[in-house]
C-alpha cells in the first residue's frame, strides 16, 4: 500500500457487475471513515467488452486512478480478463479470480461479483456487516438473499485458504 493508501482494481466484461462491486466496495469504505475516490473505464461494456473500476481509499486521496503497477488488489470476474489487467498489480499485490471460489456452489451465477467481494473482505480491515448493508443498499431486495449466499461463500473461501496455509507451515 503506497502512503496509507489502499488500490484495488475490480475487472471484467460487460454486464457481469464490475460498476456494482465497485460501487459496493466504496460504499463500505466510505462508511468506514476513509477518504474514496472510484474511476470506471467502461470500454465496449454494453457489448461485454473490457470493463474496468479503480477504487482508492485511505486517509487522504488526491487521485481516483490507480497507478499502473501500483493496485493491491486485483478483481477480476472474467477469467479471460486476468492478463489484460495483470500490469496494474504491484508485485506483492493480491490477485482474486472467479478460480477463488466454488461456482457450483453459488446460489446465483450472477452473484459472481459480490462472492469474490467476499473474498477481498477477508483481506481488508471493514467490519463484515458493513459489506452486508452495502450489498443491500446497492441490490434490489429480490436479490438480497442470494447475494448475502454469495457474499458468504467468498469469505468461507478465504477463511478455509488460510487454514491451508497455516497446516502448510
Amino acid at each position: 500500500m503506497t502512503e496509507n493508501v489502499t488500490n484495488i482494481v475490480i475487472a471484467g466484461l460487460g454486464g457481469q457487475g464490475v460498476l456494482k462491486a465497485s460501487d459496493i466496495l466504496s460504499e463500505v469504505v466510505f462508511h468506514a471513515g476513509f477518504d474514496v475516490k472510484k474511476s470506471e473505464l467502461h470500454g465496449m461494456s454494453q457489448r461485454g467488452g473490457s470493463v474496468s473500476s479503480e477504487v482508492r481509499f485511505g486517509e487522504k486521496v488526491l487521485s481516483p486512478m490507480v497507478p499502473a503497477g501500483e493496485a493491491d488488489y486485483l478483481v477480476v470476474l472474467a477469467t479471460d480478463q486476468v492478463e489484460n489487467n495483470r500490469q496494474v498489480l504491484r508485485n506483492e499485490g493480491v490477485l482474486i479470480t472467479p478460480d477463488d471460489i466454488d461456482d457450483g456452489k453459488l446460489p446465483n451465477k450472477r452473484s459472481v461479483n459480490v462472492a469474490l467481494l467476499g473474498v477481498l473482505s477477508r483481506h481488508l480491515d471493514l467490519k463484515e456487516e458493513d459489506w452486508l448493508k452495502a450489498v443491500r443498499d446497492n441490490l434490489p431486495e429480490k436479490l438480497h438473499d442470494v447475494n448475502k449466499q454469495a457474499f458468504a461463500l467468498g469469505r468461507e473461501t478465504r477463511k478455509k485458504e488460510k487454514e491451508e496455509k497455516k497446516r502448510e507451515e
